[in-house]
């Protein structure tokens, strides 16, 4: 059998939805491969910076690193804008969505509001709110969220920052994105 045999999902067979199952856990399998491909589209991306969304997400992810971060959170920065060109509106909510099978709720949580927290550079001059993320300043992810933007995220936009290429977070990419969070 190469294709089920329905029309409709509500007549589908256990044998459908067996075949259907292999083939969805082959397709996850292919995932590490296809976050490679999305990271590498971002080179060709939102123009105006000194540096492409490519270069400023391995430079985030090279920051992270040499923090001494954990697998979870430099993949984690490495990925954080990968949803630039499909949700330019939503991008760190599309990141935090692909992470969420795969990392802990805090680094979940830091990659959906790092958008957000993001503006604080830059807002107030655009018309908008700086403070705005200050509404959740009581949240127990708050600072790390900060941080994560101070020290990694505003701060890689540098062309002369030593940056590793895609290739040196690729087996980052594989482990993480091939296993399930506990």
């Amino acid at each position: 059998m190469t294709d089920v045999s329905f029309t409709q999902m509500k007549d589908g067979t256990q044998a459908d939805y067996i075949m259907l199952e292999k083939l969805e856990n082959d397709h996850i399998h292919g995932l590490p491969h296809r976050i490679m491909s999305a990271l590498s589209s971002l080179s060709s991306g939102l123009a105006g910076y000194k540096i492409d969304r490519l270069q400023h997400s391995l430079q985030t992810a090279t920051r992270a690193e040499d923090e001494g971060a954990s697998i979870d959170w430099v993949v984690a920065a490495l990925v954080h804008d990968i949803g630039d060109d499909l949700a330019p509106l939503s991008h760190s909510e599309f990141a935090a969505a692909v992470l969420k099978p795969f990392v802990s709720d805090e680094i979940v949580w830091v990659i959906e509001k790092h958008g957000l927290f993001q503006a604080y550079y830059y807002a107030h001059h655009v018309g908008g709110d700086r403070h705005a993320r200050d509404r959740y300043k009581d949240h127990p992810f708050y600072e790390q969220c900060v941080h994560f933007c101070e020290a990694w995220d505003q701060a890689s936009f540098d062309p002369d920052y030593p940056t590793r290429p895609l290739s040196y977070f690729e087996p980052m990419v594989k482990e993480v994105f091939s296993r399930r969070r506990k």
